[in-house]
C-alpha cells in the first residue's frame, strides 16, 4: 500500500522536511508556551504569530481511535480493516495517525505507543505511524 501523500505548504514545510530525517517536529509558542500539532501560522491557544519548532520525543498514548472496516481512500483498498487513531504525544499535543503492528482486536485507549516511520513511497516525506510500545 502506498499511503496518500502530503501536499507541504509554507507552513508545513519544515515539518514535512524533518520526517525526511525520521524527525517528529511540534510547533511551540514563544508567546504563552502552548505546543502544538499540525503545524499552524497562528498559536491555537493564544493567536500568537512566533512558533519555535521543537523535536517531539515520539512515545505517545492512544488517545482515541476508530477500526475502518471499510477503506477510507482508495489507496487502503484490500488494507481493511485498519485503525484511525488520534495519538497524544509525551509533549501533549495530539496528532492524527495509523496504528500498525497491531491487531485491531488488541487496540486499547490509553495504550502507549511509539513512533516508527512509514518506508513505502521515496518522494522525501516519511509518514509517522504508531505501533505499541
Amino acid at each position: 500500500m502506498t499511503r496518500p501523500r502530503p501536499t507541504p505548504s509554507p507552513t508545513t514545510q519544515p515539518f514535512w522536511d524533518a520526517t525526511a530525517d525520521e524527525r517528529l517536529l511540534i510547533q511551540r509558542c514563544d508567546a504563552c508556551g502552548h505546543a502544538q500539532s499540525y503545524p499552524r501560522a497562528t498559536c491555537t491557544a493564544c493567536g500568537g504569530l512566533n512558533l519555535s519548532w521543537e523535536h517531539a520525543s515520539g512515545t505517545a498514548t492512544l488517545h482515541t481511535f476508530t477500526v475502518a472496516r471499510r477503506s477510507t481512500h482508495p489507496a487502503f483498498d484490500g488494507d481493511e480493516p485498519y485503525v484511525v487513531a488520534i495519538v497524544e504525544l509525551a509533549e501533549g499535543p495530539r496528532m492524527t495517525g495509523n496504528v500498525v503492528e497491531c491487531d485491531v482486536n488488541d487496540v486499547r485507549v490509553g495504550m502507549p505507543l511509539e513512533l516508527i516511520w512509514d518506508t513505502e513511497a521515496d518522494d522525501g516525506i516519511r509518514l509517522p505511524l504508531w505501533r505499541p510500545a
